[in-house]
């Protein structure tokens, strides 16, 4: 409801209006939304342990299960050629549900599961890469000191995954590493770190009455969603358990390794995989991303250039050997919240393995 569905919320957090960038759009896709892992959102399970005891490798799997049930409950849908996505912590879910699809579907005495992608935005992939890479962009973006960007990097430890031997290289952390690295994120001050250019939530400058627009991005979208999925009309013609909904649930995390590069690179061999990147996130940013992709050492095979949407600049796209790199451009850390065209092009370009596209016929 803040990024690629179907519908926004207005500002009285009771009313809807249409996405006209949605994903489910026309002829671009038929899209489940799947809350993952169990607890978040409206989902719940019957027994509480399974809120504590819940990680990455326990998440791929319910996941899975969930749609090999779909599919038998909706089996029209069996031979549609399936694509996953997501952003942020799905640099880890992904790949990993992905890696695990691809391995059950090898016992053919049981639903196969037609995947044929993926594709993560401002993904969190490699532990080390991914935090060298926010530190390195907050000091490009004018965010930093010299003198702090010199002590994190003089100080931290950013070795990563090893791909030879699919084991991690400890990072070493030191206090002066700590302390730089806290003092990065004070001296950026009062920003928004998923999107840096963009304004700040004044809640008390929220105006009712007034309608959403989905090209003008609202710093207070969270606020309408959490508002309008509380009323209890909604989560009863949700056809949801009453409760008290959040962005946010904590659960108890058992399991999260420092990397899924080994997944992604196995996955480039055998399914699509697109990487993109809204470049004024700060948060896993484009920096992270750029780093992540080039310990595969892929040869490119399509070199950097512009892509458009609306006939302006939508972002920048490189191939590699295996995998896409795209950034979209002004767009923070989810996406589709910022640039709903553009987010949307890209997407679409994706589903049907052609490159963004170029710039329109002058």
């Amino acid at each position: 409801m803040q990024e690629l569905g179907p519908f926004r919320v207005n500002s009285d957090g009771k009313t809807l209006y249409r996405n006209e960038y949605a994903w489910n759009n026309g002829t671009v896709a038929n899209v489940i939304f799947l809350e993952s892992p169990a607890g978040v959102g409206f989902s719940y399970s019957k027994n509480s342990s399974d809120y504590t005891q819940v990680g990455d490798k326990r998440t791929a799997e319910d996941s899975y299960v969930f749609l090999l049930n779909w599919l038998e409950r909706f089996p029209q849908y069996k031979t549609r050629d399936l694509f996953i996505t997501g952003e942020s912590y799905a640099g880890h879910y992904v790949p990993q549900l992905a890696s695990y699809i691809l391995s059950r579907n090898k016992n053919t005495n049981q639903t196969v599961i037609n995947l044929q992608g993926i594709a993560i935005g401002n993904a969190w992939i490699d532990d080390n890469i991914c935090t060298k890479g926010q530190f390195d962009y907050l000091w490009t973006h004018a965010l930093n000191s010299d003198e702090t960007n010199e002590g994190v990097n003089k100080y931290c430890d950013f070795a990563s995954q090893d791909l030879v031997t699919n084991t991690a290289v400890a990072k070493n952390a030191t206090d002066q590493c700590d302390q730089y690295q806290s003092r990065a994120l004070t001296e950026m001050g009062d920003i928004d770190l998923y999107g840096i250019y963009s304004p700040l939530c004044n809640s008390s400058a929220i105006k009712p009455g007034s309608d959403g627009n989905v090209l003008n991005f609202d710093p207070c979208s969270d606020v309408h969603v959490k508002s309008y999925l509380n009323l209890a009309k909604v989560q009863a013609a949700l056809h949801a358990k009453a409760t008290k909904w959040s962005a946010c649930s904590g659960v108890g995390w058992t399991d999260s390794p420092t990397s899924t590069l080994p997944e992604i690179r196995d996955l480039a061999k055998v399914i699509r995989v697109w990487i993109y990147s809204g470049d004024t996130d700060g948060r896993v940013p484009v920096t992270s991303s750029r780093y992540a992709i080039k310990t595969l050492q892929l040869p490119v095979e399509t070199a950097w250039q512009p892509w458009y949407s609306d006939s302006e600049v939508g972002g920048y796209v490189v191939g590699y050997k295996g995998v896409v790199f795209t950034t979209v451009r002004g767009a923070g850390h989810t996406v589709p919240s910022y640039q709903p065209a553009r987010a949307l092009t890209m997407i679409a370009s994706f589903l049907r393995g052609k490159l963004p596209p170029g710039p329109p016929p002058s």
